[in-house]
């Protein structure tokens, strides 16, 4: 089996320190050999019983730690492409939380630098893909059973948005999964983004535009729909139909537990993403590290994490001035396939 891979986990916020009891106690193969976090005690907090390892504030220390093979982001956006490109150039592969740049500007950065070394060393986390319900429909689709997709139907619900949330982020941070799913599941680029705006719901803070409508395009034709709804009080819930000229196929319904009583039945509804998609996260990262260990990189690109970016800037552009916005990609470098299957 060999040696562990040595991880530095950047970040020590809720999702950094989930990633850290994943690899310490999920997955296998791997153990955190450091912790990193602006905040020292958060930092120790999320490595406390960890055998060997190191606790740092500073990024690049903890890349340049011994024992330190591999890096894990899960710091908040602004600083991802400093930590990316800090990882390129001590050649170390990354498995980096979306969004990879907080826009598309930092995102082709990435992609150009990654481009530069011709070999990939990201993958960006759209664990969507790795989750088994979102498997199996990939698997239907691309097995052309029910001919071509038409059309894709999505929901993304949550219990309540997190303070500060804004109206463009319902777009750029919780539809980013569904533009990559999106992506993924029909193989092709979106072209161009609508967003309607209905009645915001009595739940949402002041001035944030909650729930919207958004109207993807792909480059063959299919049609996208999202209902995102952050602030719907009731649970999260993510569902996705795909209609084909020769069925349809919907995901999302039944992922949850049914409790009866005397009273009456009951059903579970998840309250986070962190219990939703916990599996998906589990076989994401397990295939990473056994990616890594084997000495490859799969998953999602560098140029998904670009590409969910300008489409999410265009979707920006179509809530803040209404109408269709097209979505422009630069080149895309020899290095990537279109979208990463």
């Amino acid at each position: 089996m060999g040696e562990p891979l040595g991880v530095a986990v950047l970040g020590a916020g809720n999702m950094g320190a989930d990633h850290v009891r994943r690899l310490d106690r999920v997955v296998g193969g791997a153990r955190v050999a450091a912790v990193v976090d602006p905040d020292i005690e958060r930092a120790r907090a999320a490595g406390a019983g960890i055998a060997g390892v190191r606790v740092h504030t500073d990024p690049e220390a903890a890349l340049d730690a011994p024992g330190v093979a591999a890096v894990l982001i899960a710091s908040p956006a602004p600083a991802h492409e400093a930590a990316l490109l800090a990882a390129f150039a001590r050649n170390l592969p990354v498995l980096c939380e979306k969004p990879m740049a907080p826009d598309s500007a930092g995102a082709l950065r990435i992609v150009a630098a990654e481009a530069r070394l011709g070999r990939r060393l990201a993958q960006i986390g759209f664990m969507r893909r790795y989750d088994a319900e979102y498997l199996r429909l990939k698997a239907l689709l691309d097995g052309g059973g029910l001919g071509r997709p038409l059309m894709l139907h999505c929901v993304h619900r949550n219990v309540s948005s997190p303070p500060g949330f804004t109206s463009a982020q319902l777009i750029n941070s919780s539809v980013s999964h569904e533009i990559d799913a999106a992506r993924w599941l029909l193989g092709e680029e979106l072209t161009a983004v609508t967003v309607r705006r209905p009645v915001s719901c009595g739940g949402a803070p002041e001035g944030l535009i909650d729930p919207q409508f958004v109207l993807f395009e792909s480059e063959r034709g299919a049609l996208v729909d999202v209902e995102v709804f952050v602030n719907c009080g009731f649970g999260y819930q993510v569902r996705c139909e795909a209609v084909c000229e020769a069925g349809s196929a919907r995901i999302g319904e039944e992922h949850a537990m049914v409790v009866t009583r005397a009273d009456g039945a009951r059903r579970e509804v998840a309250r986070d993403y962190l219990v939703r998609f916990a599996d998906a996260y589990d076989r994401e990262v397990r295939d990473w590290v056994d990616a890594v260990r084997a000495g490859r990189v799969t998953g999602p690109s560098a140029w998904d994490g670009y590409a969910a970016a300008v489409v999410a800037e265009a979707g920006v552009r179509a809530l803040e001035g209404g109408g269709r916005v097209a979505v422009e990609l630069a080149p895309r470098p020899d290095l990537y396939a279109a979208v990463s299957r």
